[in-house]
């Protein structure tokens, strides 16, 4: 598969993400290191820091808005995979994250997804990301919190990243997850569900 950039020994894994925080950018930076991934951090104009930017976050997490992101600097079509991982927004998946997924839909080979949540929303951000990408991940991963900031999230991230190198999970075998088909509570223009 050709790729910008690709060459001898060129990375078949992207790991794409987005982080207010930062929380969700340490957990891309391992996965990354353990798959010798590229990296590529979603980036979108404005400020979400402080209180503005948490309310900002909250509402269009509410409203299943999308939000203008920055062109991605790498192709997802060129991998044989693509892990994207988002924050947990108020138990929806992160704006910038919905956005990615849906721009990038046609061009995503298979997807593996990680998330970061304080404690709820893990299914319906899972079956969101699911839904907006047009197909099921080969592995996920959520993470809560406080076993990122205790360091109890270590052998977690090395098991997904296992998984990845030694193939595609049997998605197909798993059952359903309830609520796949969520997508949120509409949409503020064109743009994800």
């Amino acid at each position: 598969m050709a790729r910008r950039g690709s060459g001898a020994g060129a990375a078949r894994t992207l790991v794409v993400y987005y982080s207010r925080s930062g929380h969700t950018r340490r957990i891309a930076e391992e996965v990354a290191a353990a798959l010798g991934a590229d990296l590529e951090e979603i980036r979108e104009p404005g400020d979400r820091s402080g209180l503005f930017g948490y309310a900002r976050c909250a509402l269009e997490a509410l409203f299943g808005a999308s939000a203008e992101i920055g062109a991605p600097r790498r192709d997802p079509s060129g991998y044989e995979q693509v892990v994207v991982g988002t924050p947990v927004w108020y138990a929806a998946v992160s704006t910038p994250v919905r956005t990615y997924l849906w721009v990038e839909r046609p061009r995503l080979p298979r997807v593996a997804f990680f998330l970061t949540h304080g404690g709820f929303g893990r299914e319906r951000v899972l079956g969101q990301m699911s839904a907006l990408a047009g197909q099921r991940p080969v592995a996920e991963l959520a993470l809560r919190l406080r076993e990122i900031e205790s360091g109890e999230h270590r052998e977690k991230v090395a098991s997904f990243a296992r998984s990845l190198r030694s193939g595609p999970a049997r998605a197909a075998e798993r059952p359903p997850r309830k609520g796949a088909a969520s997508r949120g509570r509409g949409s503020r223009g064109r743009g994800p569900p």
